[in-house]
């Protein structure tokens, strides 16, 4: 029998994840460079290269830690902006784009002032995925582009088993020897927030993103949601 504790909703669960990303601020980058053996960096530069808008459009980066995806934002010529409700993740912030102390389920920015927006692994943390679908619809113009990287579970059963081991096993292990070992203890749990891949695509496609679809990286064990705002 599991010994683990249910895993929070609603107002628990945003403000057990607010100090969750506060008190691993410091040590981040690292053990995420750790975990991912580097894929990382690939697995964001993808999802820059697939938002296809013009030189110079203006995305905002949800959830935006220490500002990864805001530098790649910015390498491949967009104007970034980066939300995050962590104030301890933006003290740590490496980036020169501008940052926003705000909760990404209530932007503080008129409608359909971003030409795109992207997310890094963020979805399994918010309180309301459907509620952050529906504020991504409409702060992105139409026309508009997102881009949302999440973990994900591969479909290859022997995959799925050695991936199952790795995350849930090994990764808590090196985050403990790096940083906190109850947040990297939480956050393999926390996959269990995310809805089936099928719910997730019909869930974007409803608030506004009819074409969104949904590609597999690196074997499956990371997720790429993609759409076009109408």
């Amino acid at each position: 029998m599991s010994t683990h504790r249910p895993l929070p909703e609603g107002e628990e669960k945003a403000r057990g994840v607010r100090r969750l990303f506060d008190s691993i601020a410091g040590r981040y980058d690292l053990v995420n460079r750790v975990i991912t053996f580097g894929m990382d960096v690939g697995w964001r530069r993808r999802a820059v290269h697939e938002l296809r808008l013009p030189g110079g459009a203006l995305v905002f980066d949800l959830a935006c830690g220490t500002g990864d995806f805001c530098r790649e934002l910015q390498t491949a010529g967009y104007r970034a902006v980066g939300f995050d409700f962590s104030h301890g993740m933006l003290l740590e912030a490496k980036t020169t784009a501008p940052l926003v102390e705000a909760d990404i389920l209530s932007l503080p920015a008129r409608d359909r002032k971003a030409d795109g927006a992207t997310c890094g692994f963020a979805l399994r943390n918010v309180k309301d995925l459907a509620a952050f679908f529906a504020e991504l619809a409409r702060v992105v113009r139409p026309g508009g582009r997102i881009a949302l990287l999440d973990a994900s579970e591969p479909e290859n059963p022997i995959m799925r088993a050695g991936h199952s081991v790795y995350f849930n096993r090994v990764v808590p292990l090196i985050g403990g020897a790096l940083s906190d070992p109850t947040a990297y203890r939480y956050l393999p749990r926390s996959m269990a927030y995310l809805p089936p891949p099928g719910e997730m695509t019909r869930m974007l496609r409803e608030a506004g993103f009819p074409d969104a679809k949904r590609l597999q990286l690196s074997g499956g064990i990371t997720q790429l949601l993609l759409g076009t705002r109408v």
